[in-house]
């Protein structure tokens, strides 16, 4: 098989990990090949909004695992291929040269052991360093189960680590992954955590979990991601709908990704990271899972109407970022225009405030932008849903032209 065939098999079987951020390193060219600085690294996003800016392949897609969900899993009658580190470093540096790409996400299926698996990709990564001079962005996948002796030489190479949890529960993993054990993924994060510097994985580190595949609710869900947040100062968690690829009884009967679902847990996870929100403002046991058709910040408005409309020249620049149609910036233009000036509904536009959506929520010295009468719950979340439709067809209308 030559690297063409192995590069479209291995590229192909890569496209389902999701967890490839490629921002957060400052390593400056130093007369080597390649840049890990902010402005070395070009984000680029496929229209599920998934990074593609890196050269994004796995180092073999053979796997002594069964895992239910997983196309790679042992049991699939799949054409294989495993490249050498050699013919890895040979793709990468030809690509980038070709300004093809700006770095580097490598992972791998388990071949032999965790620990012969990420001594491969070790390899390959200290070749790509220290013989061809490759001072890029590099994200390496660490494998669960490898010792701490090979994390701890892997850190020292890559840019950004990450360790995928895969499911979000520990009985979903014995379901449908039982070689994979929850507390492995846990002990790499904890590792990177207590020696991460700017020599050891200074991007720092994310993990992914599948979502749909298992039963988990939304809330248990976004508990997950909040302690994993706080317990590992995790970067970023990414949010994978499952693709039905396989067939089996334990694996839920599903023509296409929940990709709506998927797309609430990320703008929940926004909120979590820079809106101040925590996860029992936007979820609890009575609402344990995101409302589909008005997106979270807008879904918590609506069930905390005793606490808006928010005066805008009044208001803390927290309360501001309760304001659907209100994001960090604009919260703080604001905080800092009405130190001059009364802000009007006028001024707001020019500040960046979404006031299609704001209107609804705040009032400007006292008054509302619709009559006041129509402040009730129903009649706000008709026209969120109707805008929302509206702005689906005008985006679509757009991208038809292309």
């Amino acid at each position: 098989m030559n690297i063409q065939e192995k590069l479209t098999i291995l590229a192909d079987s890569a496209k389902y990990d999701a967890s490839c951020s490629s921002s957060g390193s400052t390593r400056a060219n130093k007369n080597d090949l390649g840049n890990a600085a902010y402005a070395g690294i070009c984000h680029s996003f496929a229209s599920d909004g998934r990074c593609i800016s890196l050269l994004k392949i796995l180092l073999t897609n053979c796997c002594i695992y069964d895992c239910k969900y997983c196309l790679n899993r042992k049991s699939n009658n799949i054409k294989r291929a495993i490249f050498t580190p050699e013919e890895i470093c040979e793709i990468t540096i030809n690509f980038y040269r070709r300004n093809y790409i700006e770095g580097l996400f490598l992972s791998s299926g388990i071949i032999k052991s965790p620990d012969y698996t990420m001594e491969q990709i070790i390899k390959t990564i200290s070749l790509l360093r220290n013989k061809y001079h490759f001072n890029g962005y590099i994200h390496a996948k660490a494998i669960p189960g490898a010792s701490e002796v090979l994390i701890n030489r892997l850190g020292k190479l890559v840019d950004r680590m990450s360790a995928n949890v895969e499911l979000p529960t520990s009985s979903g993993l014995k379901l449908l992954a039982p070689n994979k054990k929850e507390e492995e993924p846990a002990k790499i994060m904890k590792y990177v955590k207590e020696h991460r510097t700017k020599y050891f994985a200074p991007a720092g580190q994310s993990t992914q979990m599948i979502i749909g595949a298992t039963n988990e609710r939304d809330l248990d869900i976004m508990q997950k991601s909040s302690a994993m947040y706080q317990n590992y100062q995790l970067r970023r968690v990414f949010y994978s709908a499952y693709i039905p690829v396989n067939k089996d009884k334990l694996l839920p009967t599903i023509l296409t990704p929940p990709l709506k679902r998927e797309n609430r847990l990320y703008q929940a996870d926004w909120l979590l990271r820079y809106y101040n929100f925590k996860v029992e403002d936007i979820l609890d046991e009575n609402n344990p899972n995101f409302n589909l058709l008005i997106d979270p910040k807008a879904d918590y408005a609506l069930r905390h109407l005793d606490e808006f409309p928010k005066e805008i020249n009044k208001a803390s620049y927290y309360d501001l970022l309760k304001v659907p149609g209100i994001g960090v910036k604009s919260a703080q233009r604001i905080i800092n225009a009405r130190k001059f000036f009364k802000l009007t509904f006028k001024d707001l536009k020019k500040l960046g405030v979404v006031l299609k959506r704001a209107k609804y929520f705040i009032t400007c010295n006292n008054k509302y932008f619709i009559n006041e009468s129509y402040f009730n719950k129903s009649f706000i979340e008709s026209n969120l849903v109707l805008e929302d439709k509206q702005e689906i067809k005008r985006t679509t209308d757009q991208l038809s032209l292309f």
